[in-house]
């Protein structure tokens, strides 16, 4: 990641530093306060060191959160309790961020008031108050290796009213369950929360994930008394025992949740703050907190993908073989990816003989001739593996396929967080940047920074997308730009061309058809924010809608500029997206149809725009296939009102 950075040292005062800055350990009272407001003044955290370390939040005179108790029990001590400060610091910083690939923004500002807490016994704390949000983390120069058994990170949420987000079974997860909402005043503490998760208040809306994870696992969270959440962790294991080619059964677990090194960084707790839905979907955090990259990036290759695995078996006009896992079948992929510009075609599960043996591959494709082939089309291969074979194999996997001509991979099925699977993704990352091959992990947790370490790796899952099928309901899917696809790349597999009403879906592989318009089918490919897009349909399928092709194919990955036009969490969002000089605008819609009025200022003005639309058809309540497709001619001064029928969208591109 490059940065501009530009960085003073306040004054107390300007700051509303409630303790001298810098206090000596021998003469440090019980009680210290400190406090500090973002640079517009309007965000503020009170930090209170009083034997243990806690902090409130307050947004625009209102408290969020009160109390927040951290701290890291170590096996052999607790950082957070008898808490001592050493010395205390605040930093004024002003950067602008420009992101190495442009997920949302080419660039983003970065400023909050920096404080640095040095406390007694070889930690710090650091805490980053923005406008919008506070992150917080700690940095411990302890000796050696160190043990950490458990973590205090609590969210006292005061005056909340709900809680949204993913409840797990138990700590084996792939993250794709459906929303929940509760009272806040009803968590039940055998809850298990997954992150990133959104409390509710009669004014505001806040948003707590993590980032920047790193040799520690994945964070859950549980209930820990009215409207109150305290961080919770799987055990590490330390001992499998063989279970199938997919998995290994976890045969003895540590005593704690990590083993690590006793000198870092750990991740970043961080809440974002808004007043306005928009602001959930249209956060840069992460780009903020992220990590620089550790590698060249230079041959990294962002796009579209095929897929084959809900739709791949093509059929009518033009199909003069027996489609199947052959080379027939994905010659026709790759030129259809060579016309229409698509970057990938990927190969799921099928193209090997033996799902834990990567090297003898399924004759009938002939799998060099294939990748020989699409390479001179300009078309990367991507290859599908369950997790336990990329681990069984990886010293020497990854120089396989470099040899082969391979360009990615998609690996499936961790279903895990603890620290041992975290740094599984790591190495997989590093070991496949060492070999020029793109990742894209599914079973997978919520992205939390490895992306920006490593670049290569392009998306996650970790979502409930199409492949659910019928238990894949737009009432469901509006919730992701609020808060899945809010916390970095999300794979949903969108862009079905079959689309049904809940009450006439009818369907499965290898004719897979989705739940919702063929208009918000559209609007995924804009509105949902991937390094890799899968286009979840056939070939075949595309070229029955040249004009819903086109449109799709064109889609970039990456944006110079998002702006979300309107939205409420879990009803409806319409966003508009700038790559170079063509607007794109996406509105995805629960079961409820609406009208929604937009303006088109963000275009340039003094020049006339050229909108090509889609939009839910007359009777697109009943049958979702149908839509209308039309161009018509905007400015900048204009407003327009998008009807999205009940599970519908919008899609447009103005250029």
């Amino acid at each position: 990641m490059k940065t501009f950075v530009n960085i003073t040292v306040s004054s107390a005062a300007s700051l509303l530093l409630a303790a001298v800055l810098t206090v000596t350990a021998s003469a440090a009272p019980k009680t210290r306060i400190i406090n500090v407001k973002s640079p517009n003044g309007e965000t503020e955290v009170t930090v209170t060191v009083a034997g243990d370390i806690r902090y409130d939040l307050i947004s625009k005179g209102e408290t969020l959160m009160s109390g927040n108790k951290i701290a890291l029990h170590l096996a052999d001590r607790v950082l957070g309790e008898q808490a001592v400060v050493v010395s205390s610091k605040i930093t004024e910083v002003r950067q602008t961020v420009r992101p190495d690939f442009r997920l949302k923004f080419a660039e983003t500002e970065n400023n909050y008031n920096l404080l640095t807490l040095k406390l007694k016994g070889g930690y710090t704390v650091l805490w980053r108050v923005y406008d919008d949000g506070v992150a917080y983390r700690f940095v411990t120069n302890l000796p050696g290796e160190i043990e950490v058994l458990s973590e205090d990170a609590q969210f006292n949420m005061t005056g909340s009213e709900t809680v949204v987000g993913q409840i797990a079974e138990n700590v084996e997860t792939a993250c794709e369950e459906l929303y929940s909402t509760v009272n806040a005043s009803d968590l039940d503490p055998k809850q298990i929360w997954e992150v990133p998760f959104i409390a509710t208040y009669p004014e505001h809306k806040v948003l707590v994930s993590e980032f920047d994870l790193e040799d520690y696992p994945a964070l859950f969270m549980k209930p820990c008394g009215k409207k109150s959440l305290n961080a919770y962790h799987s055990l590490n294991p330390i001992k499998f025992a063989p279970d199938d080619d997919r998995t290994l059964k976890i045969a003895e677990y540590s005593k704690g949740i990590a083993q690590t090194s006793g000198t870092r960084s750990f991740p970043w707790r961080y809440v974002l703050v808004t007043q306005d839905d928009r602001s959930l979907a249209e956060n840069a955090m992460p780009m903020r907190l992220a990590p620089n990259s550790r590698i060249d990036i230079s041959w990294i290759r962002r796009g579209q993908t095929t897929w084959d695995w809900l739709n791949g078996t093509p059929f009518g006009p033009g199909i003069d073989f027996v489609s199947g896992i052959n080379l027939d079948t994905y010659k026709y992929y790759t030129d259809f990816a060579q016309k229409n510009g698509v970057s990938y075609i990927l190969l799921d599960e099928g193209w090997a003989l033996d799902t834990e043996n990567p090297y003898d591959t399924t004759p009938e494709l002939q799998l060099p001739e294939l990748i020989g082939y699409a390479a001179s089309r300009g078309v990367g291969v991507i290859l599908w593996l369950p997790w336990l074979t990329v681990e069984k194999n990886i010293d020497k996997m990854f120089a396989t396929f470099e040899e082969w001509g391979v360009r990615g991979v998609k690996i499936d099925f961790m279903n895990r967080l603890d620290q041992w699977m975290v740094n599984y993704y790591e190495r997989v990352a590093k070991e496949a940047a060492r070999h020029h091959i793109v990742v894209l992990f599914h079973g997978a947790f919520h992205p939390s920074g490895l992306e920006y370490r490593y670049p290569n790796v392009l998306s996650y899952e970790g979502v409930r997308g199409l492949e659910f099928c019928s238990n894949c309901t737009p009432d469901n899917t509006v919730f992701q730009p609020f808060i899945r696809n809010a916390v970095g790349p999300m794979d949903f597999t969108p862009g079905m061309m079959e689309c049904r009403q809940p009450e006439h879906y009818r369907g499965g592989r290898p004719e897979t058809p989705a739940v919702g318009t063929k208009a918000s089918q559209l609007a995924q490919l804009v509105a949902f924010e991937s390094g890799i897009q899968m286009l979840a349909d056939n070939p075949c399928r595309y070229d029955m809608y040249p004009e819903c092709r086109d449109f799709m194919c064109g889609v970039p990955v990456e944006w110079d500029d998002t702006k979300v036009l309107a939205g409420k969490l879990g009803e409806y969002y319409v966003v508009a997206k700038r790559s170079g000089d063509v607007w794109y605008i996406a509105g995805l819609n629960n079961s409820t149809a609406r009208d929604v009025e937009i303006d088109l200022s963000f275009l340039d003005k003094g020049r006339t725009w050229v909108m090509t639309s889609f939009t839910d058809g007359p009777v697109a309540d009943k049958i979702a296939m149908d839509y209308r497709n039309k161009e018509s001619e905007v400015g900048a001064a204009q407003s327009i009102v998008i009807h999205m029928a009940r599970n519908g969208g919008f899609a447009a591109r103005i250029k």
